[in-house]
């Protein structure tokens, strides 16, 4: 059985040599497909490859993005790693844990990522809602301070002592979950519709309602069938509402 690493993402990092260091030690443990969305100072940077220390593949082959939605939308499961869950309701692994559950998603023939945050800031909360998951690391409370490169080379090395002790894999029963890229369009398109409703009230709490629909939404792992479904739904009941304003706009008429 081939097992296809988890693509490694890092959202706005901030500096070429810590790329260059997630680099070295993605390719110390097998790792070797790195997305970057929107680094500071752009891409290519000469520096990174300075502190690879000879990891040029991993580099060779980074590819840009300007979202983490885009980054992630070929991918059926992606895990957050952060120290913080934030205000969303979605099921935290230890990296241990996480590498297991993405060894067998892989092994069912799905694409898997890990997700990590800038130096300074972390992960949005919206980006961390497009996740199937939150990865904490259980370091010590007193210094809780890990830099971009041992963040990744935790769960690089889980997944790698997980490999190579070949357990059987738990192959996942049903269809997959459907990619990213079909998850967010289903999310796009209720918002509107939700928009359009007025449900968005008041405005300025719009961001986290929506945030977390896609938290609820995401954790039923819809399938690309479900997710045609669901799309039919929403667009059923939009369509039933422009009906009723189309009545009443008649009878309105009527009155005059």
């Amino acid at each position: 059985m081939i097992l296809i690493p988890p693509v490694v993402i890092l959202d706005r990092s901030q500096m070429a040599e810590n790329i260059g260091a997630v680099a070295r030690v993605m390719a110390n443990f097998g790792l070797d497909r790195l997305r970057l969305v929107t680094p500071r100072d752009g891409w290519p940077q000469e520096r990174a490859w300075a502190t690879a220390s000879g990891a040029d593949w991993v580099l060779d082959g980074a590819t840009v993005f300007d979202s983490v939605a885009a980054a992630t939308a070929d991918l059926n499961t992606v895990f957050a790693t952060t120290a913080r869950p934030r205000e969303t309701r979605q099921p935290v692994r230890t990296p241990r844990e996480a590498s297991r559950v993405l060894y067998d998603d892989t092994a069912s023939g799905l694409k898997v990522g890990l997700l990590f945050g800038g130096e300074r800031a972390g992960l949005e909360t919206a980006d961390i809602a497009l996740c199937q998951g939150i990865v904490t690391i259980p370091i010590d409370p007193r210094h809780q301070s890990l830099n971009l490169a041992q963040a990744v080379a935790i769960n690089a090395y889980e997944w790698r002592t997980l490999v190579l002790d070949a357990p059987p894999p738990n192959f996942r029963e049903g269809d997959p979950p459907a990619p990213g890229e079909l998850a967010v369009g289903m999310y796009e398109h209720l918002e509107r519709e939700l928009d359009a409703a007025g449900f968005f009230h008041p405005p300025e709490k719009t961001r986290s309602m929506s945030q977390n629909l896609r938290v609820m939404l995401g954790r039923a792992a819809f399938t690309e069938q479900e997710v045609a479904t669901f799309r039919g739904v929403i667009h059923a009941l939009s369509r039933g509402r422009g009906r009723v304003l189309e009545r009443l706009a008649r009878q309105a008429a009527d009155k005059t």
